[in-house]
């Protein structure tokens, strides 16, 4: 009964110390592997922490986690609410507490601070970690091999490996089962007094080794989690031939003990075993069962023949106190004699105490800064001494090694609060270097030291004072920059940095005065004007250097006195007018406004020009500005000068500023083409130009502005059947159709050209020729398409009408020679071919057997008919086969009416014309520019003409060069239409040819349908 009552007081001593120390415990159960931001407890719940109204807080209540530097904790406290919830660290029980497989064992411990000081109390909270099934039990091997007796009696029982599991209780193991054990081996499991669990195979039928020496089941262990998990091995029993007896061991259980520092080769345990059989079923072998651990096997060594346990490695006490060694002892039969050694490692005094020092006041680069203001008893930092030696070599004791305003109060075992024992004075002594020691009781004792430093700031408590609260001043205007008006002083009763002071203008204080922050002088950055502001009244402050620093303000008025100092101003610095370019001599251009500051005279303005007196003049009162001249943007675009402003003061004051008149384009010029840069100039076109692609381009300039000076183009005659169309901002004019026949010949469009300007829009026309044909064989003729296409009205299209002057002259020479002319053709091919036929290469040609024949073109009777006819020729026997297209009648309902009148410009017209030379291609354009005098045409195809001996008859139809067979294809021979050079001046006659290589047959045609 006495003992009882001595343990209860004790307990109840222990609690009270705790109490008063301000430390408590608190315990949790938490489940292991939990997810981050579960909620495990609430300590201001849980610890039911009330606050007591009338004690005043120097800071609102918080819950500081108290770990070491470094550490990763594995929970984290809210610090206003004092919540416990997981991390994103996991809790894993068997790496925190590895080796441990009690289950009520595994402990994780942290310490919470409750601030401030005034409810300050260390709470110790151990979290007990609550195994899950996340581990799997596992065989130490894959294949299990046994060996059994062929004489081995029925029931008889053999131990097979253990599994592993880490996890515990429960979720351990639980259930081994035999697979395909073939009813000739079952499965017992035996529980050993600490928990664990043995299977042993057990015989069922009589074995025969010559019978079967071998047997391959499957055992599976499976642990009692939710859902549980197994693992299998292969069991492989081998028959062996009969060993009655195996080795027995003299004792079964032994246990030793081996102080940690016993050196390697020490001997642990001599073992001793028997065999009652003779010869080599006697011959014993020790060796470790594969049940002991890693660590162990590690450690400990065993000598097969002789059974001798000897030390293979240093022991570690702290490491592991224990090792439990299973040893085998076999004589080569089936079943081995099973004996246990335990081998408990005893302590020496080998290990140093250890600091842990987790602070409660952040420090700073490792210096913790504390207020000289701090109150008695402030917790500074949690001190936890250890000691991994057992008994008396691991009891420590903690101390300071010096006086110092500090002391080391106890709360659980082994660990100390650091906090201060009396009032600090930064004054006194501004920083302590704190040594703490830890000594154990270890014979020779051993110690460890840890510093710890405190520096002391000093507090700021008593604020500047001004030696004046309000500080008046008169100050005349027009001051020089920088003069002091006067100097503010104050004190601070404290020291340091403490005392120093700063002086700062106030946030009210206009920016044209400055305060000197070490002086305390005040002076103006800049001239005082009162005509801007005649009073001024600002606070300035004092401000010392303490943290958080102190500061009081002070009044300071200050009084302009009035000068006359203000000269005229004007609304801008620079003035911009615009003005049409049509305006008026003498109209109004627009009004300067200028102010003065002063009043009676010295505001009186006067205004003059400086410069540019012969273009404007200005109302010297009112500022109206007028112009003596009539503007013309294209000869000057803006007028700048100078305005004058005097005032009427006694000294008088003057100011100027810029005028700039910007003169607005008026839609005074019509656009310029400048390609085509005639009208005689025309483009070829050729039949297999795809749709879409660009066959001239047309382009203009406009010497205005602005949209006065944007262009647009647009065809507006010539283009009735549609086959070319305009980009209207680029004047590129694209093939719209795919050629066809009927669209073979000259095409002349009327293009127009127009600006955007308003209120009226300008224009300006000009013609493009387009020759739609493979080539252009007779350059002159098609020149004097386009003069006399020339002759025709824009407004009507080439080919409307009856025919020609021309034609008409053509059809009467066919129909006055046609029979004549027939005949000098037919005389003239016949000539060339055989002449021709008389070259080296008509010789090769005739090697080849490739055979050729002129024909003329067809020169049947072309009258004019009204409806559209074509004539069908055999491809093999011309070279040339003429397509006719009639020309469209004036009745025809796709014929395009214009009325208008062409503008060409006179130069352009004149500088073609007078340098037009009929006898060569015209050229419009340099060498290195697009040749875009090739690009004008018309909207009705011009007459193509046939080769007569006389002067050419131009037929109503456009002929087309069609594709010819290979067998009619000439290697050898002369074209007359474009390599034949006369000597007439009849550019239209034949004479004589010369020839300059063969034909090519040219790519198939495709039409459309007209």
């Amino acid at each position: 009964m006495d003992l009882l009552s001595g343990t209860y007081l004790l307990a109840v001593l222990l609690a009270c110390i705790v109490f008063q120390s301000g430390a408590q415990e608190k315990n949790y159960t938490v489940r292991e592997e939990l997810p981050e931001n579960v909620l495990i407890g609430n300590l201001l719940k849980d610890l039911n922490l009330t606050l007591d109204p009338d004690v005043p807080l120097s800071s609102p209540l918080q819950f500081k986690l108290v770990y070491k530097t470094g550490d990763v904790p594995l929970v984290r406290v809210e610090e206003n609410t004092g919540e416990i919830f997981t991390t994103a660290n996991r809790i894993d029980r068997e790496k925190l507490c590895s080796g441990i497989f009690s289950e009520n064992r595994c402990f994780y411990e942290v310490e919470v601070a409750v601030l401030p000081d005034e409810v300050f109390r260390l709470v110790k909270i151990r979290f007990l970690i609550e195994d899950i099934n996340d581990n799997a039990p596992l065989f130490p091997s894959t294949v299990i091999n046994i060996s059994i007796p062929e004489n081995t009696a029925i029931n008889s029982r053999y131990s097979v490996p253990s599994a592993i599991d880490p996890d515990i209780g429960a979720n351990g193991i639980q259930h081994y089962e035999l697979l395909k054990g073939q009813n000739v081996f079952g499965l017992d499991i035996i529980e050993t007094p600490e928990g664990d669990k043995w299977p042993q195979l057990i015989v069922q039928q009589i074995l025969d080794r010559e019978q079967k020496d071998t047997y391959v089941m499957k055992i599976k262990v499976e642990d009692g989690g939710s859902p549980p998990r197994s693992s299998t091995a292969i069991l492989q029993v081998t028959v062996t031939d009969v060993n009655d007896n195996r080795p027995v061991f003299k004792e079964n259980d032994i246990e030793v003990s081996i102080p940690e520092n016993a050196p390697v080769g020490t001997s642990v345990s001599q073992l001793h075993a028997t065999d009652a059989d003779l010869g080599s079923n006697a011959q014993i072998h020790f060796y470790f069962s594969n049940q002991i651990s890693s660590l162990a096997k590690r450690l400990f060594a065993i000598d097969n023949a002789t059974g001798l346990i000897t030390i293979r490695e240093p022991l570690d006490r702290e490491e592991s106190p224990v090792h439990k060694l299973t040893i085998l002892a076999s004589d080569g039969s089936s079943t081995p004699s099973r004996a246990t050694v335990t081998v408990n490692v005893t302590d020496i005094n080998d290990n140093v105490p250890s600091i842990d020092t987790r602070y409660i006041i952040n420090p700073v680069n490792g210096t913790v800064l504390l207020s000289e203001k701090a109150p008695l008893n402030t917790k500074i930092a949690l001190i936890t001494v250890m000691d991994k030696d057992a008994d008396l070599n691991g009891k420590v004791t903690c101390f300071t090694d010096h006086d110092v305003p500090f002391r080391l109060k106890p709360v659980f075992d082994n660990q100390f609060l650091l906090e201060t024992a009396t009032f600090l004075d930064y004054e006194a002594t501004r920083e302590y270097a704190i040594k703490i020691v830890a000594s154990d009781s270890g014979k020779p004792p051993l110690n460890q030291s840890a510093m710890l430093l405190i520096k002391i700031k000093d507090e700021n408590d008593n604020a500047p004072v001004f030696t004046q609260p309000i500080i008046g001043l008169s100050i005349p205007e027009n001051n020089a920059p920088g003069t002091q008006l006067t100097k503010i002083s104050a004190t601070d009763a404290d020291s340091g940095r403490n005392a120093e002071i700063s002086y700062i203008l106030g946030s009210d204080a206009p920016p044209i005065f400055n305060l000197d922050r070490r002086t305390g002088i005040l002076t103006a950055v800049r001239k005082l004007d009162r005509e801007k502001q005649d009073r001024y009244s600002f606070t300035v402050l004092a401000k010392d250097n303490g943290m958080p620093p102190l500061q009081t303000n002070a009044t300071v008025t200050v009084s302009v006195l009035d000068q006359n100092d203000n000269s005229p101003a004007f609304t801008h610095n620079e003035y911009n007018f615009y003005v049409p370019e049509n305006l008026p001599m003498y109209g109004t251009v627009g009004l300067i406004t200028v102010t003065d500051a002063d009043s009676g005279e010295n505001a009186a303005v006067t205004l003059s020009i400086l410069n540019g007196r012969d273009n404007f003049i200005i109302d010297p009162l009112t500022g109206v500005i007028r112009p003596n001249i009539t503007f013309d943007r294209e000869q000057q675009g803006s007028y700048t000068f100078q305005v004058k402003a005097v005032d009427g003061g006694r000294l008088q004051r003057s100011s100027t500023a810029k005028v700039t008149i910007n003169v607005v384009d008026v839609n005074d010029n019509r656009p310029v083409f400048v390609i085509p840069s005639s009208n005689y100039s025309y483009e070829l076109v050729p039949t297999s130009s795809s749709p879409g692609s660009v066959v001239t381009k047309v382009f203009a300039v406009d010497n205005d502005t602005g949209m006065n000076a944007e262009l647009r183009y647009s065809i507006i005659g010539g283009n009735s059947r549609g086959l070319f169309t305009i980009d209207q901002l680029t004047g590129n004019i694209t093939l719209k159709e795919k050629v066809i026949t009927s669209d073979h010949g000259l095409h002349r469009l009327v293009i127009k050209v127009n600006d955007l300007g308003q209120p009226e829009s300008l224009y300006t026309i000009a013609l493009v020729h387009l020759f739609v044909n493979e080539t252009v064989t007779n350059s002159s003729y098609v020149q004097e398409l386009v003069r006399r296409n020339m002759e025709t009205p824009v407004g009507q299209n080439i080919g409307d009408g009856e025919i020609t002057p021309q034609t008409n002259d053509y059809v009467k020479i066919i129909i006055a020679i046609i029979a004549g002319t027939m005949t000098v053709i037919l005389v003239i091919f016949v000539t060339a071919l055989v002449r021709c036929r008389q070259t080296p290469r008509h010789k090769v040609v005739q090697k080849n057997k490739q055979s050729g024949e002129w024909v003329s073109p067809n020169q049947e009777n072309r009258q004019i008919k009204k409806k559209k006819k074509k004539k069908k020729r055999s491809p093999k026997s011309l070279l040339l086969n003429f397509v006719t297209i009639e020309e469209s009648k004036p009745d025809d309902p796709g014929h395009e009416h214009i009325n208008g009148t062409l503008d060409i410009p006179v130069e352009l017209e004149e500088q073609t014309m007078g340098k037009y030379n009929w006898a060569t291609t015209p050229t419009t354009f340099k060498p290195d520019s697009p040749d875009l005098a090739k690009h004008y045409k018309s909207a009705s195809p011009q007459p193509t003409f046939q080769i007569k001996p006389e002067t050419p008859v131009p037929p109503k139809k456009h002929h087309v060069i069609q594709e010819l067979p290979l067998d009619n294809t000439f290697v050898v021979g002369c074209d007359s239409l474009s390599k034949c050079s006369s000597s007439s001046s009849d550019p239209y006659s034949v004479s004589e040819c010369s020839c300059q290589g063969g034909f090519k047959t040219p790519g198939p045609i495709h039409t459309r349908q007209s």
